[in-house]
């Protein structure tokens, strides 16, 4: 299958190689005059869960191919568009008339409603899903980060149709195992709550990096969570359906903070996302935060530990 990477973003260049390596074409899709200054390499630093027994430790310098220009009688089978949930509706008014025949899969975090983040795309043109993988680029360029066996999929409301089944069938034939979320709206938004709770202590402390071995950080950061539960029921979202989803925001946060705080400092396939989240001003961190407090507050909902560690999240004018 020939594959478009929407950006050269973390996830987008972990899935990318990953796909590449299981006999896709692959090739991003980057803002003119960006593929000089990248480069035509990326150096990896990664570690790959897939196996059965253990895990693989990757250095590479892997050959990438990049494009400035998209035209609409493109041959691409697949679109990746993981970016910022802020840039999605910018990235869904430029794809439009550019699809071809292409499938889009919509692979990251959604606050809106899922259909109207992307409003100009067309619905059957669709498969959503979720990486499980994280990282960041250091300040050598090298791309440091961890991917897990899994990816979450999930459809809106009804069976997945002819190109979402294609789309599942590009990860599983790449060695990831699938999990489906029957209710992938609420999921996505309980998520984004999770994240918003993260990122709130993060960005109070300079960045995920810093919160490593910190139990206090970890604990407000699951109390922060946890009084946004309230939010997502507002929204709609049964979370009767989510009990697995929220079983870390409804556990007694100092145990959870311990755990967690264990897990990052101590287990490498834990903590590799948080060590690569280094960047202070990054802005999609500081976006979830501000537009979770925004809907708490439209909808009425008491937040006060996101809504106290506000002046963290304030924009940088960094657009991301």
């Amino acid at each position: 299958m020939k594959v478009l990477m929407f950006g050269r973003g973390t996830i987008a260049t972990i899935y990318g190689w990953a796909l590449e390596r299981a006999g896709h074409e692959v090739e991003f899709y980057v803002r003119p005059g960006r593929a000089a200054s990248y480069g035509d390499a990326v150096s990896l630093d990664l570690l790959d869960a897939r196996r059965r027994v253990g895990r693989q430790q990757v250095f590479q310098e892997w050959p990438v191919r990049y494009r400035e220009t998209l035209e609409p009688d493109h041959d691409f089978d697949l679109i990746v568009l993981s970016v910022g949930h802020h840039r999605l509706a910018e990235a869904a008014d430029f794809l439009a008339p550019r699809l071809g025949n292409a499938t889009v899969l919509v692979f990251g975090n959604v606050w809106s409603e899922p259909l109207d983040a992307v409003g100009a795309l067309a619905a059957d043109r669709l498969a959503w899903g979720f990486p499980q993988a994280g990282g960041g680029f250091g300040a050598d360029g090298t791309l440091s980060g961890a991917l897990l066996p899994s990816v979450i999929f999930g459809t809106l409301g009804r069976p997945p149709s002819r190109r979402e089944r294609d789309v599942r069938q590009v990860f599983r034939d790449a060695g990831f195992k699938l999990r489906e979320q029957r209710d992938f709206r609420g999921w996505l938004w309980i998520h984004f709550a999770a994240d918003a709770g993260m990122h709130s202590q993060g960005l109070k402390a300079g960045s995920l990096s810093k919160m490593i071995g910190s139990p206090r950080a970890f604990r407000d950061a699951m109390l922060t969570a946890r009084e946004l539960l309230p939010l997502l029921e507002a929204r709609g979202v049964d979370l009767r359906q989510h009990r697995r989803s929220t079983l870390l925001f409804r556990a007694p946060a100092s145990l959870t903070a311990a755990a967690l705080t264990w897990a990052t400092a101590c287990v490498p396939l834990a903590g590799r996302s948080h060590r690569a989240h280094t960047d202070p001003d990054a802005e999609e961190p500081r976006a979830v935060c501000r537009d979770t407090l925004a809907e708490a507050q439209r909808l009425g909902i008491a937040a006060p530990r996101l809504e106290a560690a506000a002046p963290s999240f304030a924009p940088t004018g960094n657009p991301g």
